[in-house]
């Protein structure tokens, strides 16, 4: 049985991160336009998954984790393994995870007062969030560095280097918008957002784009048969990890 050709599984996770991306954009979008009707300029994303419709909301958390996984696959499958890479996939898989988590532990909804916990599963949703979006934001900058020395992700390096910013921006506005007002909070988080999901949309792409890798022929040794000598690694090709 021949082994999997590892760029049509790296394209495929590619893929799936892509339709994941669009997915967890469209439901955001649905659910501000049902009820309770939650500000997207004021209100914190979280805030959708509380009401008759925040199980939606729950459920793009869960879908937001499994994109992050699929988005790490296709990233493993390039180059071989360095400490750049594996730093930034650890840290990108830790954002994934605790936007899982944030599934589990609704937020308390508070108009007046922002980003305010008076439940204890409130309180864990705040810190979880938070060291999500660190997490997810140190992630990609780290795998943005490794980006300019990646076979053929090259290119999209200075994109990938402007969503970064941009998810920096974000976060750093979403910190301000927190101790000072919180008139503009719910639009600093999803900015910050956009930059996280529009750098592993940019990525993904150019992960996709990538030219098919050349399978390594097995060594035969004197007076094997060559359909038996050795098996292909399938993690490998020129662009597999």
């Amino acid at each position: 049985m021949m082994p999997q050709n590892p760029d049509n599984a790296r394209r495929r996770f590619a893929t799936a991160a892509m339709a994941g991306v669009a997915v967890y954009v469209l439901v955001d979008v649905v659910l501000q336009f049902l009820p309770p009707h939650y500000s997207v300029v004021s209100d914190a994303e979280s805030n959708l998954a509380v009401g008759p419709f925040g199980w939606i909301m729950n459920l793009n958390f869960l879908g937001r984790a499994v994109t992050t996984l699929c988005a790490i696959v296709a990233i493993n499958r390039i180059d071989q393994v360095s400490g750049l890479r594996r730093a930034g996939v650890l840290l990108m898989a830790a954002g994934g995870l605790c936007s899982a988590a944030l599934a589990f532990f609704p937020t308390d909804v508070d108009a007046g007062s922002g980003l305010h916990a008076v439940t204890t599963a409130g309180a864990v949703h705040l810190y979880v969030a938070g060291a999500g979006f660190l997490a997810a934001l140190a992630g990609i900058f780290v795998l943005t560095r490794w980006m300019r020395s990646a076979p053929g992700l090259e290119k999209a390096y200075p994109a990938a280097l402007i969503l970064a910013a941009v998810a920096a921006v974000g976060l750093a506005s979403l910190g301000l918008a927190a101790a000072v007002g919180q008139d503009l909070l719910g639009l600093a988080e999803r900015v910050c957002l956009a930059g996280v999901l529009g750098w592993v949309l940019v990525v993904c792409w150019a992960i996709r784009r990538l030219p098919l890798g050349t399978w390594p022929a097995p060594t035969v040794l004197p007076g094997e048969d060559p359909l038996s000598a050795g098996t292909v690694d399938p993690g490998r090709g020129n662009f597999g990890s």
